[in-house]
């Protein structure tokens, strides 16, 4: 084994292992793709599935998109959470109060553009049906409900249960409880799913970890030559 040789080991032996290391992290988000896919598929089988009856302790986790049915009536105390829609602009989510079997939740009715808002809004459906939810759209640098507007920045479902005297439940209606008012139902598009991106980016760190590698071994063998 000539001197070339030996000084090119370390590098190559350096070179192929983290390579190795940086396609094996590729090859575990493809994995963590497979298994995100078939959630995703399991949530959104489970959001159109046959509702059934308000559980009487839900469970934010066993629960989340439960399809659910209630009868009873809206109550008119409401609260107005502002959003934007592509193709139409800005306007608000209503939560409303719902009064069913002795109980009070929380039901977000759907999208009033900004326009809209002021408009009557026709008679109320006598029950509504939707998917049980707890979104998770607050953190740290949410502002609280602007004092002067009511508008809320996010569904901060324990705060605007306490707001409206309901229990911490929210049903997001997935078809039309009155005129005026447009379903925004759940689905599964606002769960990340990052995973092929991640992938795509360990093996190009991959290719360019072999790339710089063959590079440093060129070097080497060209001082030497």
């Amino acid at each position: 084994m000539n001197a070339t040789t030996r000084r090119m080991i370390i590098p190559l032996l350096f070179g192929l292992f983290g390579a190795g290391v940086l396609a094996g992290l590729g090859l575990w988000q493809l994995d963590r793709l497979a298994w995100k896919e078939a959630a995703l598929a399991d949530i959104a089988a489970r959001i159109v599935a046959d509702p059934v009856a308000l559980p009487l302790t839900p469970d934010p986790q066993a629960d989340r998109y439960l399809p659910v049915t209630a009868t009873g009536r809206f109550t008119g105390e409401s609260l107005e959470v502002l959003v934007s829609r592509k193709e139409i602009g800005a306007g608000v989510r209503v939560i409303e109060a719902f009064e069913t079997d002795g109980r009070r939740v929380l039901v977000d009715r759907g999208f009033v553009a900004d326009g809209a808002r002021v408009s009557p809004r026709g008679p109320d459906a006598p029950s509504v049906t939707g998917n049980l939810h707890w979104p998770d759209e607050v953190d740290s640098f949410t502002p609280p409900p602007d004092p002067k507007t009511g508008l809320w920045f996010a569904r901060d479902v324990p705060a605007m249960a306490a707001q409206l005297a309901t229990e911490p439940l929210l049903v997001v209606a997935r078809d039309p409880t009155a005129p005026g008012i447009e379903p925004m139902p759940v689905d599964t598009s606002g769960i990340p799913n990052n995973h092929l991106g991640y992938a795509v980016q360990w093996f190009g760190l991959a290719a360019v970890w072999l790339g710089m590698t063959a590079y440093l071994l060129w070097r080497i063998r060209r001082r030497t030559v």
